[in-house]
């Protein structure tokens, strides 16, 4: 027993231990190892390989002393008519149009209003960008009523105005 404690008390802390030098550093490149001199053998000089004539050049390979093409501009194809496409639309009424219609622009006509006090105030971007869309969808609106579209009129114009109203309430 008091062989073991002497040599727990010899031994020192198993937690602690300190810090070995790497062996790198111990030895250090102070001296670098140089190989021996070798002595170096006469070579050869290299052997005469014909030039093959030009006519025996495979067809892969171009020659550069010929000046480069002239680029020539192509024209541009003609542009074919661009058939219309055609709309789907679903059969409205006499009335139905006439309420569509008259939906539509009223729906525009409050998006404008609501539009007016913005131009008279310092917007931030974030209103700026919802300006941007009401306009968008306005001009959709307007579009789609040209082309007879009363049902996707009436949709882009209710968004345009609920866009503006969202923006009245921001200024």
């Amino acid at each position: 027993m008091l062989l073991c404690v002497c040599v727990m008390c010899t031994s020192g802390c198993f937690a602690r231990r300190t810090a070995t030098k790497p062996v790198i550093s111990v030895m250090g490149f102070a001296h670098p190892v140089i190989p021996p001199a070798t002595v170096e053998a006469a070579l050869e000089p290299p052997p005469d390989i014909p030039l093959e004539g030009p006519a025996e050049l495979s067809p892969m390979v171009t020659s550069h002393n010929l000046p480069a093409r002239p680029r020539v501009a192509v024209a541009p194809a003609p542009a074919a008519e661009k058939k219309s496409e055609p709309i789907i639309a679903p059969e409205v009424t006499a009335e139905e149009m006439t309420a569509a219609r008259a939906e539509t622009e009223h729906n525009l006509d409050l998006a404008e209003k609501n539009l007016g006090p913005a131009g008279r105030r310092p917007l931030n971007a974030t209103q700026l960008d919802v300006i941007s869309k009401v306009r968008s969808f306005a001009e959709s609106a307007r579009e789609a009523m040209r082309s007879g579209d009363w049902e996707r009129a009436k949709s882009l114009s209710k968004k345009a105005e609920v866009l503006s109203e969202q923006l009245a309430a921001s200024l």
